[in-house]
């Protein structure tokens, strides 16, 4: 497993490959090159790498594979649209008392599930507060942000706290988004270039995220609010609530510096969908906006991991606090 000093000196990389690239070892050391040209485009050493993540077309090599499997580097690659297409981390398999820990967990307690939830409100309410606005429908939010967290840290059933949790999502998007053409939170769906952007920044974090997680060998795929969904990484959508808020607050911000626009995107058999050229720009705020907190998130998942495993009360679970 990696340590903290690990994760402080240790970076994470994004290779935007618009067109084709290979990486490939050479000298103990990580080459992206230009297929076409011929020619080394970046070096890398590989004790500097903690995570590579890749957008668009490459070629990999066996010995890359190695190398990634001996310096224990996680590898994303994703398509052009940034949907993940594939996943490799040399993961804590021999951790098998984690996952006995999370098959014999009870299903049926939301103790954990209620502070990752209410973690995510309080969260809510500093981005809230930031945008230093005193309308009605802010000010009214910021209010229920407060009532919200205490009812899901005291409720006692399931369907309530996902309840909860969803009347104050609709809430703080509405008030945070007010300026922006706001229209609704609709998953998956892409119906406006909003929503897009929403799943495009989510899907990084999950990735980011994901990656930290498996270094302690957890069953990715066993969440304790997220429930079992064929091929859903239930506990992955459990730990990033906490830190959607940083995704959001990038939106909003790149919005407002014109960096994201709704030009970006064009309509396709009724999706919403970035145009190609466009990746770079988003993939570099996004990965601008996470590496910062690639700390934060290590020390998330590790004080999880051992608070999980020492059984310690809900009181001790990790909270992410944005500043």
């Amino acid at each position: 497993m990696f340590t903290n000093k690990d994760i402080e000196y240790r970076g994470v990389y994004v290779i935007n490959c618009i067109t084709d690239r290979e990486l490939r070892v050479s000298s103990g050391e990580l080459l992206l090159e230009d297929v076409q040209e011929k020619r080394v485009l970046t070096k890398l050493p590989f004790q500097k790498i903690l995570a590579l993540f890749i957008v668009g077309h490459i070629h990999i090599t066996t010995p890359l594979i190695e190398k990634c499997k001996k310096n224990n580097v996680a590898l994303v690659v994703m398509k052009p649209s940034l949907r993940p297409v594939f996943y490799w981390a040399e993961s804590a398999e021999a951790n098998f008392l984690v996952r006995q820990r999370q098959y014999a967990f009870d299903k049926n307690d939301i103790s954990i599930a209620r502070v990752i939830v209410a973690n995510k409100i309080s969260n809510h309410k500093v981005l809230l507060q930031k945008t230093r606005k005193k309308d009605d429908l802010t000010v009214f939010a910021i209010e229920k942000c407060d009532e919200y967290e205490y009812a899901a840290l005291h409720t006692t059933e399931y369907n309530e706290l996902m309840g909860v949790e969803g009347r104050m999502a609709k809430l703080y998007f509405t008030a945070y988004f007010q300026d922006m053409g706001w229209a609704g939170r609709r998953p998956r769906i892409k119906s406006d270039y909003l929503n897009a952007t929403l799943d495009i920044g989510y899907t990084y974090l999950f990735n980011f995220i994901e990656c930290f997680v498996r270094m302690f060998g957890f069953d990715i795929y066993v969440g304790i609010y997220h429930r079992l969904w064929f091929k859903r990484k239930s506990l992955i959508c459990d730990l990033m609530e906490p830190f959607r808020c940083v995704i959001d607050r990038t939106i909003r911000t790149a919005i407002n510096r014109k960096q994201f626009l709704e030009t970006d995107f064009k309509v396709y058999k009724g999706e919403c969908r970035l145009i190609p050229e466009k990746n770079k720009i988003y993939s570099q705020v996004f990965f601008d906006s996470l590496v910062p907190f690639k700390s934060d998130i290590f020390r998330y998942v590790q004080s999880y991991y051992r608070c999980f495993m020492g059984k310690k009360d809900v009181n001790q679970y990790p909270k992410f606090c944005l500043q």
